[in-house]
């Protein structure tokens, strides 16, 4: 499977049905890492191929100093 990089603007109706699998609470966009995050769970969801990896165990941990980078 090829991937293009234009699949990862993610279309408004993914982000808003897609909650956080471990607080079900919203999900925000990281455009430059690619990535989903919770700021509730410092979680960052990844994602691969142009699927979400949605599992919790497979979350990678985010830090105060990239949370507020994040936010900017």
């Amino acid at each position: 499977m090829s991937f293009d990089s234009r699949e990862l603007k993610m279309d408004a109706n993914v982000t808003q049905i897609l909650v956080c699998p471990i607080c079900k609470g919203p999900l925000l966009w990281d455009k430059t890492k690619k990535e989903f995050f919770c700021r509730s769970d410092l979680k960052a969801f990844p994602v691969i191929d142009g699927i979400p990896d949605m599992v919790p165990e497979e979350a990678r941990d985010l830090t105060e100093e990239e949370l507020e980078e994040k936010e900017k």
